[in-house]
């Protein structure tokens, strides 16, 4: 069995305030010794709601950094697998960085990264209306998977979830982590049916860590965290508070749905991104 975590947060400027909001709720997780926690932090966890560009004065190079040392830390205490939402990493050009997601083990060390690939640049018929995250992000161009001891784990962000090539490119995945700030707007239209179309396309589990509620520049976001079964159920939400949304679960289930239905079998236009 493994415990599927999402933590659902209305994540501010502050920092320190935001990773003090993620040590309160990984301190409510289960025994590590009774059962394994994979938890998915929401995309810009460490730092949201701000002016644009705020970012970019907080980006850490790759392996240095307070965001980077707590994350390593929060895992190796409370011995999970943590998918550390987004965060600012510096590149070579200086007024860009890659929204990256660090995949840390239950020792802390760091497992993988993944730099969001599909950057939000749209206008939407919200408060905010244009947004331009190439600004600032420079995309990532790797598909990204990680071998654990609690199953295959894919690893995208937020507006990622729109292109299923993506997913096609990662091959058999038991996990979907997907960190996410979508908007009230957006959400509330195709955020549930975006997560559970890639659950049923992939016949894996997905968890979905949103942000949530009014943020200080006045954001919206859209919450509704959830975990999500092969089948396409969904095993728990939390439409607008903060906090944990959780399921435990069997990997052998979705070993059973692909006997039954063995879909990527019958596929007949498959794809691989190089």
């Amino acid at each position: 069995m493994v415990n599927v975590v999402a933590i659902q947060m209305t994540s501010g400027p502050d920092v320190e305030a935001n990773l003090q909001f993620v040590e309160s709720q990984l301190a409510l997780l289960p025994d590590p010794d009774e059962v394994t926690s994979l938890v998915v932090l929401p995309e810009c966890f460490a730092c949201f709601g701000t002016r644009d560009g705020t970012l970019l004065t907080i980006a850490e190079a790759k392996g240095e950094g307070t965001i980077q040392q707590a994350l390593s830390a929060m895992a190796a205490k409370y011995r999970c697998y943590l998918a550390g939402g987004t965060i600012p990493l510096k590149t070579s050009e200086e007024s860009l960085f890659t929204a990256s997601c660090l995949f840390y083990s239950p020792d802390g060390e760091l497992i993988t990264e993944y730099q969001k690939i599909h950057l939000f640049d749209v206008a939407v018929n919200d408060r905010t209306g244009t947004y331009l995250e190439s600004k600032y992000t420079k995309p990532g161009g790797r598909v990204v998977v990680a071998d654990t001891e609690v199953g295959r784990i894919g690893l995208a962000v937020c507006y990622d979830v729109r292109f299923p090539g993506l997913f096609t490119a990662m091959g058999d995945i038991d996990i979907l982590v997907l960190p996410a700030a979508f908007t009230q707007r957006t959400g509330e239209a195709h955020w549930e049916v975006l997560l559970r179309s890639r659950a049923i396309e992939k016949q894996c589990f997905v968890a979905g860590a949103n942000q949530t509620g009014i943020h200080a520049n006045q954001r919206e976001t859209y919450g509704h965290s959830m975990v999500i079964s092969p089948w396409g159920d969904v095993l728990d939400c939390e439409p607008e508070q903060t906090g944990l949304v959780s399921a435990k679960i069997d990997i052998n289930d979705r070993v059973k749905l692909k006997a039954n239905m063995p879909v990527s079998q019958h596929n007949r236009f498959r794809s691989q991104l190089v």
